[in-house]
């Protein structure tokens, strides 16, 4: 496991590149490596994932120095350690609606005593090998590695409802929390203009989120990040060179 560079970049006010998937792509993830992105995220609400995927996945990016993040399709502890055991150091929440679903997230991806993510014997957990987990500095137990890896989890939840944004002040109480997204499709259909992501009312309201969630002291996705879809830039790219 790495230190998590979107965080280092964060901390040191800097941009961090990351390549977003919704299918399991090596030869991206090695592009990625070799052009010096920071991260892999997998698109897993909309993509398609297998555990084995993402297994082979991280092993590649991990072992490229990239860190790899996630947006899981729902909140639960299962379908959470699925992923972070693999390897995967930040998972986005979709469609938070209640303090209690934030909460859910926060307890699943982080070790006691900040959360109750379980102990597995996977990458996320360094096979389980105390040799690998004194790779870390200052790292000399399990206990050691288990703050180690909650310092460089990153959570993220997505607010896309109505809902969501009547609950935020109480899901923003949820101090483990580190990044908040928004959902402009969803949301724009929640407030009764589907299709229409730019519509002055769902611009008014992402104006109302991020307002609420830079005072409780919140990151915006997107702060300190770029972020290129692979299949998005791919389509754009075959367009381009048939019109030529």
């Amino acid at each position: 496991m790495n230190t998590n560079r979107i965080f280092e970049k964060i901390k040191n006010h800097k941009t961090a590149y990351i390549l977003s998937i919704k299918s399991e792509n090596l030869d991206a993830i090695e592009y990625a490596s070799k052009l010096d992105y920071d991260a892999v995220h997998l698109d897993a609400e909309h993509g398609s994932f297998s555990v084995d995927s993402v297994e082979r996945i991280c092993q590649l990016a991990i072992s490229s120095g990239l860190t790899v993040t996630a947006r899981i399709h729902k909140i639960s502890k299962q379908d959470i350690n699925l992923f972070i055991d693999r390897g995967v150091q930040g998972i986005m929440g979709p469609h938070v609606e209640s303090f209690q679903e934030a909460k859910l997230l926060a307890d699943s991806c982080l070790f006691p005593p900040l959360g109750k993510r379980s102990w597995g014997g996977g990458r996320g957990t360094e096979f389980g090998n105390a040799e690998f987990m004194q790779n870390h500095k200052s790292v000399d137990s399990q206990l050691k590695y288990s703050n180690w890896a909650n310092d460089n989890m990153e959570l993220t939840i997505q607010i896309e409802s109505v809902k969501g944004y009547e609950n935020l002040e109480e899901i923003l109480k949820e101090k483990r929390i580190h990044r908040i997204a928004f959902g402009p499709n969803d949301l724009a259909a929640d407030l009764g203009v589907p299709g229409q992501p730019g519509h002055e009312k769902v611009i008014d309201m992402h104006t109302k989120i991020e307002k609420l969630s830079r005072n409780a002291g919140k990151l915006i996705v997107g702060d300190y990040c770029k972020t290129i879809r692979f299949e998005d830039s791919a389509l754009n790219m075959l367009k381009k060179f048939k019109e030529e």
